[in-house]
């Protein structure tokens, strides 16, 4: 399948991807600002249940007093604790960063799914998220923006993010998987936002499924 109602697929995470930069999405931001595996690993953990831009200005705290995985392998967990303070779950996040901090500081970021699951509170969109955006692995990483306007599209039918990516799987062709977290979550802090999409500005919606069914 190399497209969808008309529209190449490719089209479609251009036309996202292009929207998201115009209108100063913070994930491409973060794209810019962290470059380092273990930093972006480290925020995408971070992020979850918590807003992206929220997240950046945390990092950037965290980062300015430990600049390295083995200076926060030796961090205290109360001074971490401190300094994420204002991320969902802080207080369970901060012992969990410093020990990936330790096993990285060792081995390096991993490089596979196996062994990027086995860090502590790393979950399956954090490990393909961060393989596909630092390491260019053929994955995709379905975060809430993803599953949220896949859906809203009609690309998928599913409840839960699991099912979002496997059927997304059968959607795109595998060459353009390691785009798709990037692309729609740019278009989901801008345009496709969860309370009052901005559907009247948008240039998928001729073929998304919710703005023919609410206007």
């Amino acid at each position: 399948m190399e497209a969808y109602k008309g529209m190449k697929l490719s089209s479609i995470l251009s036309e996202m991807e292009k929207q998201g930069m115009k209108n100063r999405a913070p994930v491409f931001r973060i794209k810019k600002e962290m470059k380092d595996p273990f930093r972006i690993l480290i925020f995408t953990m971070l992020s979850s249940r918590t807003k992206d831009n929220k997240t950046l200005e945390i990092c950037k705290r965290l980062f300015l007093r430990y600049k390295t995985a083995n200076a926060l392998s030796k961090a205290k967990e109360n001074e971490i604790k401190k300094l994420i303070f204002g991320v969902a779950f802080h207080n369970q996040k901060a012992g969990r960063i410093i020990k990936i901090a330790k096993e990285v500081s060792k081995k390096g970021v991993p490089r596979t799914f196996e062994k990027m699951i086995k860090l502590p509170g790393v979950g399956r969109k954090t490990a393909n998220v961060v393989l596909a955006s630092v390491f260019g692995k053929d994955t995709i990483g379905v975060d809430v923006h993803l599953h949220r306007i896949s859906n809203r599209l009609g690309l998928v039918n599913t409840k839960k993010p699991e099912k979002t990516e496997e059927r997304l799987k059968k959607v795109f062709p595998k060459r353009l998987w390691k785009k798709i977290n990037i692309s729609f979550v740019g278009y989901g802090q801008t345009i496709c936002r969860p309370v009052n999409p901005k559907c009247n500005i948008c240039k998928l919606n001729k073929i998304c499924r919710y703005f023919a069914q609410s206007f």
